[in-house]
């Protein structure tokens, strides 16, 4: 499969975090994101009852967990930045070629493992994160 192909099975089709595909799969959405909030958000939202909404989580991390610096850096697996960059956008759906761009300018000039070809191959075969192609 060259560059080409994988360009024109992807054209229009972007890239989040489906976070219905944790609880099809007895996994908790909350539990993985709530380990990326910086300390200070984690004690925050620790004093509030019950469980915390995906929506809440998200906001929190993009709106100040996100802005640390070395939230992505270039030493974090590719799918675990990926995830990061979901979470910092507020899981706002990408294309391959968007989010490549974005994971080679945080992960410092990174454009070999954020190549359209290795991103698509890491996304079609998460089984961690819940990474998941918008419905056609």
């Amino acid at each position: 499969m060259n560059e080409e192909n994988i360009n024109l099975g992807q054209a229009g089709r972007r890239w989040f975090i489906e976070l219905d595909w944790y609880q099809r799969n007895n996994r908790s959405f909350s539990t993985l994101a709530r380990s990326h909030m910086c300390p200070k958000c984690q004690e925050r939202l620790k004093g509030g009852e019950g469980e915390i909404s995906a929506s809440d989580i998200l906001a929190t991390i993009k709106d100040c967990c996100s802005q640390a610096p070395g939230f992505i850096r270039g030493e974090l697996p590719i799918l675990e930045s990926v995830f990061r960059l979901f979470l910092a956008n507020g899981n706002k759906p990408l294309d391959v070629e968007e989010l490549g761009k974005q994971l080679s300018e945080c992960r410092g000039g990174d454009t070999y493992c954020t190549s359209a070809e290795i991103l698509s191959r890491l996304l079609g075969s998460d089984k961690y994160y819940g990474l998941r192609k918008e419905k056609a």
